[in-house]
């Protein structure tokens, strides 16, 4: 089965080559997959002949505009219709692609896939799920950035996707859900935190209480459970502190011939910790709750980045994540009840 993959050839700090390197990446490792890139023909024409490859695994459709990476995203979704962002969408809408990619503009993809899909029945707001590497392996957190301010029932809505989507993709029953708090006493955090921990409880045999952020990476837990700000903030700190802990070996191997040797013989035992580390590997968000699969590049992706973010895209366009999602919304829906007083 042919598994077709639209990919935002114009979205990106380093678009159109990153992303048809990144394509050219994923197309040796699928041979089955088709890819439509989808932006100006002219520019992506001339980037595929630079690489000298051939339209078997590719073809090119065509949107006349671009958004901007600092676009904001309520004029990108009104005056952008034939954006490369905005046809994506629609060519998962229609069916005519099995999931969509894009490295361009975080808020105008949510904008305009919002729009264009629409939200699962039971879902009140889509969620930016992301992957971030553990001890054990690695850890899923949501929301990464897509809502800053959220109620309990955004929340548990949150936990139940990443529930599923964690199931799917590590391939355990009853993945661990964990509340980002400062603390794991359950009288620690604001109302909205203490009251979802008491919801969450009550729900999910799975659940093991308040996370520190420290936790993320310990492997005690598979789904951490926060809103958008503090998600954001805990992604984007982690993948500096990955970054600086490899500037500073670097630095360290250089300080002397001794070192340099040093290096030399633990060449292998570096080139791994540099491979568990690297945020490249982990690079692709799902947008969780949409009616369709759309994943979130980085937007300075290099070429390898990319193509774990297409690959995430294949690996889930055969799985019925979105089927269970509308089930166990429903569910969610007819056991929960708004909590007076603690919504923003």
């Amino acid at each position: 089965m042919t598994v077709r993959i639209a990919l935002d050839a114009m979205g990106g700090d380093h678009a159109p080559q990153a992303i048809v390197a990144g394509a050219m990446r994923a197309a040796a490792q699928n041979k089955s997959a088709h890819f439509l890139l989808v932006g100006v023909r002219e520019t992506i024409e001339r980037e595929l002949a630079r690489f000298g490859v051939g339209h078997q695994q590719f073809t090119i459709h065509e949107a006349s505009q671009v958004v901007e990476m600092d676009e904001k995203p309520s004029a990108a979704l009104r005056n952008k219709k034939d954006s490369s962002m905005r046809v994506g969408a629609n060519l998962v809408h229609k069916g005519d692609a099995d999931a969509f990619v894009s490295a361009g503009n975080t808020g105008a993809l949510m904008a305009i896939s919002r729009f264009v899909l629409k939200t699962l029945p039971g879902i009140d707001r889509p969620a930016i799920a992301s992957w971030m590497p553990s001890i054990t392996g690695q850890t899923m957190m949501l929301d990464a950035g897509a809502n800053v301010d959220c109620s309990v029932e955004h929340l548990l809505q949150f936990a139940m996707m990443g529930h599923i989507y964690a199931s799917v993709v590590l391939g355990v029953d009853q993945p661990r859900i964990g509340l980002l708090n400062i603390g794991a006493e359950e009288t620690k955090g604001n109302d909205v935190v203490r009251q979802t921990g008491e919801r969450l409880k009550e729900l999910f045999s799975s659940y093991i209480g308040n996370v520190e952020g420290r936790d993320i990476f310990s492997g005690k837990v598979d789904v951490v459970v926060c809103d958008g700000f503090v998600g954001n903030v805990s992604l984007k700190t982690a993948e500096g502190v990955a970054q600086m802990l490899s500037h500073f070996l670097q630095e360290a191997f250089r300080q002397s011939l001794l070192a340099r040797i040093g290096y030399l013989l633990a060449y292998r035992a570096f080139r791994y910790f540099r491979s568990r580390v690297d945020h490249r590997k982990y690079n692709g968000a799902l947008l969780l709750g949409l009616n369709g699969l759309v994943i979130k590049s980085h937007g300075s992706a290099d070429a390898y980045a990319y193509s774990q973010a297409v690959q995430l895209a294949i690996n889930l366009a055969g799985s019925r994540m979105n089927e269970r999602i509308r089930s166990e919304a429903a569910h969610i829906s007819a056991t929960v009840q708004p909590v007076a007083g603690v919504s923003p």
